[in-house]
């Protein structure tokens, strides 16, 4: 029975760049994806899209999302083309999830980028990842309004190992956790997605409650609803991927 639903919405941006992919193995392992294109054109579109698959295989065949999305990343970071300051390449930030059905083993989250992991357990909803942008990078203080959270600093398409990223930004270019055992409901969400929630502080939970197909879509049409009715105005693109994980 399928257990998860996906949706997404343009906002004002010319192409849909992001992009979700779920791949299940035989023996039960499943890889949940979201990727978050950076800039908008057919080339983008079209790459997020090929790459979303790639990481759902890789992540569900090896049965773990950090070896999943290492091994996808370095398959393109080796790409000599992406080494040339003069290539014009498409790249995404990626949330990634794998689900593991082997006993004892809880599941596991990787991203690089900040598209972000949401799970509702019990009523209360928790975050598992942490944004690679500038934000992170320099937080909002007494004197300043904290970096760019448009600016990335990592995504998958990159070439930068861990300690090139780590040496500039002070977090590595993958990073990895678990989510905890038992029923739970999962969301991937991309920046457009979570965004407009996060400013308006709406909650969480209530947009979570429902069936999956009626919380993802909801999730998106409010976020860009909500987006388009600040003083100034922008829809980025908004996509979630709800999963109901036991």
């Amino acid at each position: 029975m399928r257990s998860y639903t996906t949706a997404q919405l343009i906002g004002d941006r010319s192409h849909q760049c992001d992009a979700t992919a779920v791949f299940t193995t035989p023996t039960g392992a499943s890889a949940y994806v979201l990727l978050d294109g950076i800039g908008s054109d057919n080339s983008v579109r079209d790459w997020t899209r090929t790459a979303a698959r790639r990481l759902a295989r890789t992540a569900a065949m090896r049965g773990d999302a950090e070896a999943g999305l290492r091994a996808t990343y370095d398959h393109y970071a080796t790409d000599p083309d992406r080494r040339s300051p003069y290539a014009a390449i498409p790249s995404a930030t990626a949330a990634a999830i794998v689900v593991v059905t082997v006993p004892g083993k809880a599941p596991t989250v990787a991203w690089a980028g900040d598209s972000r992991a949401y799970v509702l357990t019990d009523g209360a909803v928790t975050r598992h990842s942490n944004d690679h942008n500038l934000r992170r990078v320099y937080p909002p203080c007494d004197t300043h309004d904290g970096g760019n959270r448009n600016r990335i600093t990592s995504y998958l398409g990159a070439s930068g190992s861990d300690d090139d990223v780590r040496g500039i930004y002070g977090h590595p270019a993958i990073e990895s956790g678990t989510l905890p055992d038992g029923p739970l409901r999962l969301l991937l969400a991309s920046d457009g997605a979570y965004e407009p929630h996060e400013d308006a502080e709406h909650d969480l939970a209530d947009l979570l409650t429902g069936s999956t197909r009626d919380v993802a879509r909801r999730f998106v049409h409010t976020a860009v609803e909500t987006a388009r009715a600040v003083e100034d105005p922008y829809a980025d693109n908004a996509t979630v991927l709800v999963a109901d994980l036991t």
